[in-house]
């Protein structure tokens, strides 16, 4: 093997940690979930017995209790999920200072360098396995390759608690029979199309023709395309690596229905607020804005449209994702969750194109005023200043739970909040 790369993979992670913690669960079928009262109520993990009742990651709440009545839900308690992905990480690094983080329970590891290089692939994958095991009280499963995709795919073969080794020898006899959608970046919509192409398996894509697959597929098909022939030379990056950020999103499932448009547009306002800040946390604006909407059938839609200016105002944003909304829901059905996102994101310094009716001065002054209660925020909290628009919201509207409480807020002139900053 040319460089021995591992995927490890947290076995059934947060439920794992849960039962870890409690031992008087574990012989139940637990499922880690969300809060059903305030509607966020789907399967993030589930341990081993509840994984016979068929329970799926993703699924709500309530079709997972017709499934199992005896089902165990635990509300996910996010820190500590998030100190035994560290204390993971601690043990990983042991081995190498290459360890790149695919979400809180994924890691790869490029273990070229490993003082155990004497030792192969596999055998270094084993000793993982078993410190995870008795230092963490949970499981993983670690599949070894030369390179990250053949590796990812290892980690999902064997389940719970075991290593996969696949190799330039051995990758046509284990890898191309699985089906395609088993491979990375192919997902519903791209399995759809390969399927009309008689498509099914990883081999049947690996076999087709390259030039044939681009011309249907265009560049994600060369890709995945390559992936299927074991193709890929991306490397291994470190733990404090960071890619450019694409883009900055926020979105909510309200814990009632929404009925009218009044509505629609406080949370759209309430969603601008969290992305614009942190738009000019990380100096950025936004060219394009996105929404996409779910109804209480959940089906839904997307939509985008292209600002006339980059952008780090609520405002802006949060009025072209009402101009996008309205004419494209006409209320068949009551809204359930909405979200925006805002991307083809550009350095928030940089010439401005200043137009004769001095437009951009005034757009200034309000990125000036924004950042002044972007800091008066991060300084007395972010309930200290809210618009006027959501104090006059209705109270079922306070009564949302990612909505702020407007008890203790004030609301202030432009001078305000600049005077209020200078103190």
């Amino acid at each position: 093997m040319d460089i021995p790369i591992l995927h490890c993979d947290l076995n059934g992670f947060f439920a794992s940690v849960e039962c870890m913690l409690d031992p008087s669960i574990r012989h139940l079928p637990v499922a880690v979930g969300g809060d059903a009262e305030a509607r966020h109520g789907i399967i993030l993990a589930k341990n081993d017995i509840a994984k016979r009742f068929k329970i799926q990651t993703g699924e709500a709440l309530w079709q997972a209790r017709q499934k199992c009545p005896q089902l165990h839900f635990v509300k996910p308690s996010y820190q500590r999920y998030v100190d035994f992905s560290k204390a993971a990480q601690q043990v990983y690094l042991d081995f190498s200072d290459k360890v790149e983080s695919y979400g809180i329970d994924e890691c790869w590891l490029d273990v070229s360098g490993s003082a155990l290089l004497h030792k192969d692939g596999d055998e270094v994958a084993h000793i993982i396995r078993g410190r995870i095991e008795s230092e963490l009280g949970i499981t993983c499963s670690i599949g070894v390759s030369w390179n990250k995709v053949f590796a990812k795919l290892g980690s999902d073969m064997k389940k719970p608690n075991a290593v996969t080794v696949i190799t330039k020898d051995n990758y046509r006899d284990k890898v191309w029979p699985l089906p395609v959608e088993d491979l990375f970046y192919v997902g519903p919509a791209t399995k759809k199309k390969l399927n009309n192409f008689a498509v099914y398996s990883i081999g049947d894509l690996a076999r087709l023709d390259l030039k044939f697959i681009q011309k249907a597929l265009g560049k994600h098909g060369d890709l995945i395309w390559h992936y299927a022939n074991g193709i890929d030379e991306s490397s291994v990056h470190s733990l404090d690596w960071r890619t450019a950020i694409k883009g900055i999103g926020n979105s909510t499932t309200t814990p009632y229905d929404l009925t009218d448009n009044d509505d629609v547009k406080r949370i759209f306002y309430m969603l601008a607020e969290s992305v614009s800040r942190r738009l000019r946390k990380n100096a950025l604006k936004a060219k394009v804005v996105q929404i996409w909407i779910r109804s209480n059938d959940l089906s839904g839609f997307e939509r985008q449209t292209q600002l006339d200016k980059p952008s780090c105002l609520t405002g802006e944003l949060a009025e072209a994702s009402i101009k996008l909304f309205l004419p494209n829901y006409n209320w068949y059905k009551p809204i359930r969750s909405l979200g925006i996102r805002a991307t083809n994101l550009s350095a928030i310094f940089g010439d401005r194109q200043y137009d004769l009716f001095d437009n951009e001065q005034k757009r200034e002054r309000w990125e000036k005023l924004e950042s002044c209660v972007d800091g008066l925020k991060e300084r007395f909290g972010s309930k200290i200043v809210t618009r006027a628009l959501l104090v006059k919201e209705p109270t079922k509207i306070r009564a949302n739970e990612g909505a702020p409480s407007f008890a203790n807020s004030i609301v202030m002139s432009e001078a305000d909040v600049l005077e209020l900053r200078k103190n």
